[in-house]
């Protein structure tokens, strides 16, 4: 599956980048390896800055200074978009946040752990299990 993510953009929720961050025996192996190849150039993942809301503020460095991760601020059109799913699909906000930013972005792939979000269309969610 990792090999699926070669010159894909990928968007990459909070949760697998806790789990990396913090090792977690569950999930570390596959995440070591696409981070790995991320930092290589094998391909892009992207992440709004809502991720720092979520995140603890010992990691958030690490999201700040990850040359591999394109941080994305929330526009106005995101934030459209963003009512537009928590509307739609009842969704709370940090969760419509990052579906909508990966969309604007136009992402390949939605990197997560929260299997809800695979009822949006047009958003081809990878869940952890999965990679």
């Amino acid at each position: 599956m990792i090999e699926k993510f070669d010159n894909k953009a990928i968007y990459l929720d909070t949760a697998p980048l806790i789990y990396y961050l913090e090792e977690n025996p569950a999930y570390f192996s596959a995440l070591k390896t696409l981070f790995q190849k991320n930092e290589k150039g094998d391909f892009t993942f992207y992440t709004s800055s809502i991720t720092l809301t979520e995140m603890i503020e010992q990691y958030e460095h690490y999201l700040l200074k990850a040359p591999s991760i394109n941080l994305i601020n929330v526009n106005p059109s995101i934030a459209k978009l963003a009512a537009k799913f928590r509307s739609e699909y009842g969704f709370k906000l940090p969760d419509a946040v990052h579906i909508a930013t990966a969309m604007e972005v136009r992402v390949d792939y939605f990197l997560t752990n929260d299997l809800e979000l695979d009822i949006v269309k047009g958003l081809k969610v990878i869940t952890l299990t999965n990679v």
